[in-house]
């Protein structure tokens, strides 16, 4: 039967439900338990024939003659309805055989016991009909797996496959866990606007949208660096946000074009510091979460217990690509060097852009277990402060779990002469034709000449976290709604 059909019978049955003169779309329903809490309740007292009233999603429908099972499910867990024609009597008997399908919400009330083979299961007394669905659930109930499906029908998704569900239960237990650390080490939470009028704080391609009272463009933020630290600046030691960042570029299995970012800055810290609570907010979650600190990406398993390894950006390059990067003063050089190891070099890449994608190619796939790449060149880092003893350097890190970049942190740059000059060199390369550069944001300039004290800003990729902890291969696997191409394109 096509999906056309099985609508038109389900119409035909909701009109039947109309015509007794009961709505099938009742306004609330009598629940005194979840399935959950029904459960706990029969092992709490197996004996005992406790009366509860469920509701939920059927899942499964058994008919044998005067008997019936039919699986409920809702946002707890499962648990079994067994309707007995003697019990809920022949009228409503007849409707349950004739009205009620998978998909449907359904309320019971009766008795709790377990059947010979240990199933948790009411014995209904009556039954309510709470929502009737008119599409039918997807075929493979049991397990939806057409990818395109799910992603786009994430309730589809969500319905089918109980695993999607505890993995987004565990990314909101995740960002809780995070909170609960960073409140307990003295940080405030803030909120900083989305809408801005310059998309400062990263190296990224923004979304351009306009503001019709004040006549203006604006851009959806593409970091929240800069506002943080203006908060700093202006006398908060300890501050984080967790909000939607938005990046108008690629769409892929490593990344959203909006996704979740945690940025904290400390006043009177620095790179290392930042390093140690990396180390022990990602070890604590992975216990707290996950209930140990192992767990498996693929073929492979992840050991979150630190210390981390922490190695030198320029001898990571060095050791998978074969190109020392400070030995190319010449970027005609550097780029026929990369060139030679598979980069796709472009005529507008800038030193910067030539020693990052070395490290995409050749590094950032083999940092399987998490490890931490420290001390960039100045050129790919504009808002991080010199290292002393080698001022071509600034004070940063990555940190890299799975092969994907999962963190990015560093001493930030306090110097507002020097932040000046960096950032005017970024908007030339912007206006030479790297639409990825920074831009001078003004207003921060002028924050920053009223002085900043030396700081350690963090960036975590909130849903890259969840795809370490949980063993995912795709950033869609652990957004709820991804960004998706039109039906139809490559």
């Amino acid at each position: 039967m096509g999906e056309d059909e099985i609508i038109a019978l389900r119409r035909q049955k909701l009109e039947r439900i109309r015509s007794k003169g009961i709505d099938p779309y009742p306004a609330r329903a009598a629940r005194t338990h979840t399935t959950k809490e029904a459960v706990e309740l029969l092992d709490r007292s197996p004996d005992g024939h406790d009366v509860v009233s469920v509701a939920g999603r059927v899942t499964a429908i058994r008919q044998m003659g005067r008997a019936s099972f039919m699986d409920l499910r809702d946002g707890s867990g499962r648990i079994q309805g067994y309707f007995k024609q003697e019990s809920v009597g022949v009228e409503s008997y007849e409707r349950l055989l004739h009205t009620v399908d998978l998909g449907d919400f359904v309320g019971v009330q009766g008795a709790l016991f377990r059947t010979k083979t240990g199933e948790p299961t009411i014995e209904a007394e009556s039954f309510t009909m709470l929502a009737k669905a008119l599409r039918p659930p997807p075929e493979k109930w049991h397990g939806l797996q057409d990818v395109e499906v799910r992603y786009r029908q994430r309730y589809l998704d969500l319905m089918a496959n109980p695993e999607v569900r505890e993995t987004f239960v565990t990314r909101s237990r995740i960002i809780q866990q995070i909170r609960r650390f960073m409140d307990s080490r003295g940080y405030l939470e803030v909120e900083t606007p989305i809408l801005q009028s310059n998309a400062g704080g990263a190296a990224a391609r923004p979304f351009v949208t306009y503001h019709n009272a004040l006549e203006r463009q604006q851009f959806l933020r593409i970091a929240l660096e800069l506002h943080l630290k203006r908060l700093v600046i202006g006398g908060f030691d300890k501050v984080y946000e967790i909000g939607r960042i938005f990046r108008n570029e690629g769409v892929s299995t490593k990344y959203n074009p909006e996704f979740t970012m945690l940025e904290s800055y400390e006043a009177y810290a620095d790179y290392t510091v930042l390093m140690e609570m990396v180390e022990e907010m990602i070890s604590t979650l992975a216990g707290e979460v996950l209930g140990s600190t192992l767990t498996t990406a693929g073929d492979s398993e992840i050991n979150f217990s630190p210390p981390w390894s922490r190695i030198p950006l320029r001898d990571a390059i060095r050791e998978r690509s074969g190109v020392d990067f400070d030995a190319y003063s010449d970027l005609e050089e550097l780029r026929r060097a990369a060139a030679e190891t598979g980069v796709p070099v472009e005529p507008s890449w800038g030193r910067a852009k030539i020693i990052d994608e070395l490290l995409t190619r050749h590094v950032e796939p083999h940092l399987l277990q998490p490890t931490f790449l420290i001390d960039y060149p100045v050129e790919l880092s504009p808002l991080a402060k010199r290292k002393t003893e080698s001022p071509h350097l600034v004070e940063r890190f990555e940190l890299f779990i799975g092969g994907r970049e999962v963190a990015n942190a560093y001493s930030e740059l306090n110097d507002p002469i020097d932040q000046r000059e960096r950032l005017l060199e970024q908007s030339r390369l912007r206006a030479a034709g790297d639409d990825e550069a920074e831009t001078a944001d003004e207003d921060f300039l002028i924050a920053l000449e009223h002085g900043m004290p030396p700081a350690a800003g963090l960036g975590i990729g909130i849903d890259r976290l969840v795809m370490a902890l949980t063993g995912s291969s795709s950033i869609r696997e652990v957004i709820l709604f991804p960004a998706l191409r039109e039906r139809g394109e490559a």
